[in-house]
């Protein structure tokens, strides 16, 4: 098991003009993301609906439904983040932007490089800052062979055979929080500061060790051999990783 496992950032571009659209595909997946191209919102709502998507970047004026529109759709019904690009540069319309839930505004034209390390410091942002249950509330989520109830907070083996015994584990408050902030960012390479900040809204120390004293209790609970986890991994000089991919059950 390869326990570099990093998380590339998904971003759908929606644009009305290809040429803008190609040329800001092109320089993600230059600089090693995977990218999507959606003409109008009505593509964008199609490929949000296959896929996961860590970020949309949404142009403001096209045909039919404009961004802003469909930025405050995104914002209200817990979409991906959203970085809102627009020829207007006028203070009141960027500040309408980020309004209707908009994480960030960038006139056009722009520099490509000031793009990304926009787009970066969103994927930062949304990693470290997202609630944590949200997103998680009322489901059912199964992964390596476990599934945890968010409501009951209930964590049992996933019985594929009559001969498979139902085990459960009762975890502790801080063991769910932890758990739950690796199943909001499956294969995400998270920093022990970020988790740290996720489960306790504060930052750690150098000689924090919290973390890694929760990880290694979560361990014993569901790795087959905690002295050498597949589930959730180390990552030299990373942190931490959730190595398996998440799905709803009913």
């Amino acid at each position: 098991m390869n326990e570099q496992t990093h998380h590339i950032a998904h971003i759908l571009v929606v644009d009305d003009h290809p040429e803008i659209r190609d040329a800001v595909i092109r320089y993600l997946e230059k600089n090693g993301m995977h990218a999507t191209a959606a003409g109008s919102t009505a593509e964008m709502d199609a490929h949000l609906k296959e896929g996961r998507f860590d970020l949309v970047v949404l142009d403001v004026m096209m045909p039919g439904e404009d961004g802003l529109s469909a930025a405050r759709r995104l914002a209200t019904s817990n979409g991906p983040p959203v970085l809102m690009l627009s020829a207007l540069s006028e203070d009141t319309d960027r500040i309408v932007g980020l309004e209707v839930g908009a994480d960030d505004y960038l006139s056009k034209p722009f520099n490509p490089r000031e793009l990304l390390a926009r787009v970066k410091a969103i994927l930062r942002r949304t990693a470290r800052a997202v609630p944590l249950s949200n997103g998680l509330e009322g489901h059912k989520l199964a992964f390596a062979g476990w599934i945890l109830d968010t409501d009951t907070r209930e964590l049992s083996r996933e019985v594929s055979g009559p001969g498979e015994k139902d085990e459960q584990v009762s975890l502790t408050t801080a063991e769910f929080k932890l758990l739950s902030a690796f199943l909001e960012r499956p294969r995400f390479v998270l920093s022990r500061d970020q988790l740290l900040d996720i489960t306790s809204g504060r930052t750690a120390d150098v000689y924090d060790r919290t973390i890694d004293n929760q990880v290694s209790r979560l361990r014993r609970e569901i790795e087959a051999d905690p002295s050498h986890p597949h589930i959730i991994v180390t990552v030299r000089a990373g942190g931490y990783s959730l190595a398996a991919d998440v799905r709803e059950v009913s």
